[in-house]
């Protein structure tokens, strides 16, 4: 169709576990040796679905695997799914940050992409030279960037940094301003990805509006987002990838459906581990158990108190830290808010290792429903933060109760105690 300006065709994308680059040696050259005679390359033969609940006998993994779709102009495409289901590889593939192993993707127009924290910034280049930078890229003159100079200024709300190397801003200024540029550059294409779950709430409602508003000027916008209600508010349409594969392509109100049907089908509560990083701050367990300490695998009455039960590494001191905790309903709308980012509640100075907490849960607080729980700690003087989106799930059952039916969420400053254990 001539209105299409984005096409994926048959892409995959394949990784070999617990390696930098394609492999060995021997591997690289089997490939080649496959591609002089004109044979297929025997490594896309192998390898795991892309799916971290099972463990495979296989060094490969199909991070992605057949996917096809098309974006037509003007449409506000939504891509959901569970962590790890392959969203932000797809993004970067349909950015052309990174490339395919199979298939390809046609592209009608500019492309911008706010994919990660400083993705497309140079850090030694002031916010104003970046601006420019990023509009170079983008194919623009230096006028026409200069016309959008005080638009992106305004909307990024940095005017006071401009002249600061990018490499010195937080995280939030950093966001706030690859956002400003990436939709004010007036691309044909704007991709942004849950990277905007570091802003805050004023700049998620003010980036949604900008999306919504360049939607309606003719452009394409594609929206990565574990938020329903705004994908919801914003997409007309959506895809849902589950274990690297497409299982949902249709209007959004029907994908979300199946997204959260899928999310029930699951075990009402879930332990959660996660694998070492690079971070010197990072959420490394949490689960949900009784006052007695036992794992809760089965629905909650609404009476009984629960608790969250965490544990973080620091794998260097750390000056200011912060956690944080969200519940949202099924929706998308957050019911239940705690965070030790403010100066009275903040730990401080914290030395390297292994600590953990008990956040109680005193019922009856929620109205009987599913909820889905996300984690958040950072370290305020380094701008470190870690992140985990719906990483929790948990049923509250018995009878409606009126204390449970508040409008907005719920910010409840608690006794949040942080102890060391190893």
């Amino acid at each position: 169709m001539s209105n299409t300006v984005l096409k994926a065709e048959n892409i995959s994308k394949q990784y070999r576990l617990g390696q930098l680059g394609t492999g060995t040696i021997s591997h690289d050259l089997n490939r080649a040796w496959a591609k002089m005679r004109g044979k297929e390359d025997p490594y896309l033969k192998v390898g795991d679905t892309n799916d971290r609940s099972k463990s495979g006998g296989s060094d490969y993994v199909w991070s992605l695997k057949d996917i096809n779709f098309e974006v037509k102009q003007g449409e506000v495409l939504g891509i959901i799914g569970k962590n790890g289901a392959g969203k932000s590889t797809l993004l970067k593939i349909l950015s052309q940050v990174t490339t395919p192993t199979t298939g390809q993707v046609k592209v009608k127009g500019r492309i911008a992409a706010l994919l990660e924290v400083g993705t497309g910034f140079h850090p030694d280049l002031s916010g104003l030279e970046n601006i420019y930078l990023n509009g170079a890229i983008l194919g623009m003159t230096k006028s026409e960037i200069k016309s959008k100079l005080d638009e992106i200024v305004d909307f990024s709300g940095v005017a006071k940094y401009l002249d600061t190397p990018v490499k010195r801003y937080s995280s939030g200024m950093m966001v706030r301003l690859g956002f400003a540029v990436a939709a004010h550059l007036e691309p044909e294409i704007l991709i942004v990805d849950e990277v905007l779950a570091v802003g805050d709430v004023e700049f998620q409602e003010k980036c949604l509006g900008k999306m919504k508003a360049v939607s309606g000027e003719g452009r394409t916008v594609i929206f990565v987002s574990h938020n329903m209600a705004a994908v919801k508010s914003l997409c007309t349409r959506a895809i849902l990838l589950e274990n690297g594969k497409v299982t949902l392509d249709r209007g959004v109100n029907p994908v979300i459906e199946k997204y959260l049907n899928f999310n029930k089908s699951g075990p009402d509560l879930t332990e959660v581990m996660y694998e070492e990083n690079e971070k010197h701050l990072q959420i490394i367990e949490a689960k949900i158990i009784d006052p007695d300490g036992i794992l809760i695998t089965s629905p909650i009455d609404v009476f009984m108190p629960f608790f969250f039960a965490i544990k973080y590494k620091f794998s260097r001191k750390v000056s200011k830290a912060h956690l944080t905790l969200v519940i949202n309903n099924l929706s998308g709308d957050t019911v239940y808010f705690c965070d030790r980012r403010d100066s009275e509640f903040h730990f401080a100075s914290l030395s390297e290792g292994f600590y953990e907490t008990k956040l109680q849960i005193t019922n009856p607080l929620l109205k009987p429903g599913k909820y889905l729980v996300s984690l958040g700690c950072g370290d305020e003087d380094s701008e470190v933060n870690d992140h985990k989106i719906n990483v929790l799930s948990f049923t509250i059952h018995g009878n409606n109760l009126s204390r449970g039916e508040r409008d907005g969420h719920l910010f409840l400053p608690i006794n949040w105690e942080l102890i060391k254990y190893k």
